[in-house]
């Protein structure tokens, strides 16, 4: 029997630590997981993501990662993989893999040639369909930017969400006018559906009308982001605008950055101020941060009482 997937909580997306020669730094993955699962109110890892820099490793890697952060955690919280394959029948075939490694959920993302192209009606339906069929491995609905021809439409992630398999939704439209319409709409008509909100750099917005955060942020500071989950389901505002206002330096160096992707080396620069990843090895195409990040970034936690 299955155990039930209960993700109404803090979901971290960690990184992926890489040694200084670029492999996969399996030890790292260890002090990693273990670390995060060990915080309450977290709820599940979703690794491979992009804070994971899933799509730089092999078919191979990924499933090690999968284990070892299964491993890390003692099998405690569920792992959940990034799905990511470009073609239905690959993404169904990297969903089998992984929950052969040990994930019991996946992150399923778009096909990436829809980013610029855009995609017909009814292919993502048929994408979270094809997926969860052939593989047995529930999925989390992941909705796009606004800004992007992957995001979906109210009614696809509704047609989506009532498919069988679908446990859980990550919404990171980045349109707040869309957002405040939509997930009132989507919490009447998919009341079983887990919502979690992926807006590291909009949490406070987003925070009062979702069970939780799947967030990259939630593997570098986890603790703060646990306090403003609860004070978003108690409606705190003051509460949880005070965690917010200690946390924005933090925000501000990780996120604030010139590409999004950026804030995926200032994670793993993060985690070497909070002493868990030893340095910030990332994998091309993705490089070092200029010069003074790593102080910027651990003058930032200090001020938010993460480090001394």
């Amino acid at each position: 029997m299955k155990r039930e997937i209960d993700l109404k909580g803090l979901v971290p997306a960690p990184v992926t630590p890489f040694t200084l020669d670029g492999s996969v730094d399996f030890p790292a993955i260890k002090r990693l997981g273990s670390w995060l699962a060990s915080v309450d109110g977290v709820k599940g890892l979703v690794v491979l993501g992009h804070a994971g820099e899933g799509t730089y490793l092999t078919s191979q890697e990924q499933c090690e990662v999968i284990g070892a952060f299964k491993d890390a955690v003692n099998d405690s919280i569920p792992i959940i993989a990034g799905i990511t394959g470009e073609g239905d029948m690959v993404a169904a075939k990297e969903a089998k893999r992984a929950l052969d490694a040990g994930a019991s959920a996946g992150l399923l993302y778009p096909s990436h040639g829809w980013l610029r192209f855009g995609y017909q009606d009814g292919a993502p339906q048929a994408r979270y369909a094809r997926v969860h069929e052939e593989s047995g491995l529930p999925l989390i609905l992941f909705q796009y930017p606004d800004v992007t021809k992957a995001t979906y439409s109210l009614q696809t992630l509704l047609d989506i969400a009532k498919q069988p398999g679908v446990i859980a939704m990550k919404n990171g439209v980045r349109n707040m006018r869309r957002w405040d319409t939509e997930i009132p709409i989507i919490r009447r008509e998919c009341p079983e559906l887990t919502i979690l909100t992926c807006h590291d750099e909009y949490l406070l917005h987003t925070m009062f009308d979702v069970d939780g955060a799947l967030v990259g942020y939630g593997g570098l500071a986890p603790e703060p982001l646990v306090e403003l989950i609860a004070a978003g389901k108690a409606r705190d505002y003051p509460r949880a605008r005070a965690i917010h206002d200690r946390l924005f330096p933090v925000t501000q160096a990780v996120y604030h950055r010139g590409s999004h992707m950026e804030g995926t080396v200032a994670l793993k620069e993060g985690l070497v101020a909070r002493g868990i990843l030893e340095h910030a090895t990332v994998r091309s195409p993705l490089h070092p941060l200029k010069e003074g990040a790593h102080e910027e970034i651990a003058a930032a936690l200090r001020s938010a009482k993460l480090v001394d």
